[in-house]
């Protein structure tokens, strides 16, 4: 499959998840914390919360301060999920501010890592270039702008499309967390988080 790393408890996949200034809350905690449990009952993952740039404090879109221990590094991550921050087009919205950083968007643009968008952080990818041609769902509120940038809009909570995996409305980050368990690390292993979170997925993942 595109963009599969080779995982062993020799080389552990490794996910950093971003937190940016204005993140919308549950769309990295979910996921950080489904992948967390991954590795509390022994998968080969090593999951990181970073920020753009370097180590440092923000502030959430629901006002929570959260210290983010290090920065993005692509050369260190097989994995990169990018969380929504209210509406890419919401001037002042934290996905707004991260889009208007050309310097990050460049970066996002050129790095090598699967991606994984939840929620509007799908947004972010497309502002990238990285969804134009390809199936992908994000929020519903956003769909019509991601069909516009060029993307083919997929009605599900989850699309694998190999190098690329997005995810609808913000619980669909847990889902999507779930499903990248299952692909890398095995359909035993995201059965056994599922049940220690007692959280059932929905729907089906799409993959071509």
């Amino acid at each position: 499959m595109t963009g599969a790393p080779i995982v062993s408890a020799a080389s552990p996949l490794r996910v950093q998840v971003l937190a940016y200034e204005g993140a919308e809350d549950l769309d990295y905690v979910g996921p950080y914390d489904v992948l967390s449990r991954a590795a509390d009952k022994g998968g080969a993952i090593r999951t990181t919360l970073v920020s753009p740039y370097r180590p440092t404090t923000i502030t959430t879109a629901k006002g929570i301060r959260v210290e983010v221990p290090r920065g993005w590094s692509p050369q260190d991550a097989d994995v990169l999920v990018v969380p929504g921050g209210g509406m890419h087009n919401q001037p002042g919205s934290g996905l707004h501010r991260l889009i208007a950083d050309k310097g990050f968007m460049r970066r996002l643009a050129d790095a090598k890592p699967v991606k994984v968008g939840v929620c509007t952080g799908v947004m972010a990818l497309s502002a990238a270039g990285i969804t134009r041609g390809r199936p992908a769902t994000t929020h519903t509120a956003a769909k019509p702008y991601l069909a516009e940038q060029g993307a083919t809009v997929i009605n599900a909570r989850v699309v694998d499309d190999g190098d690329l995996v997005t995810c609808a409305g913000v619980t669909s980050g847990i889902d999507g967390a779930i499903w990248l368990i299952e692909r890398f690390l095995g359909a035993e292993l995201a059965t056994d988080v599922e049940t220690v979170l007692e959280y059932e997925r929905r729907g089906t993942v799409w993959r071509d």
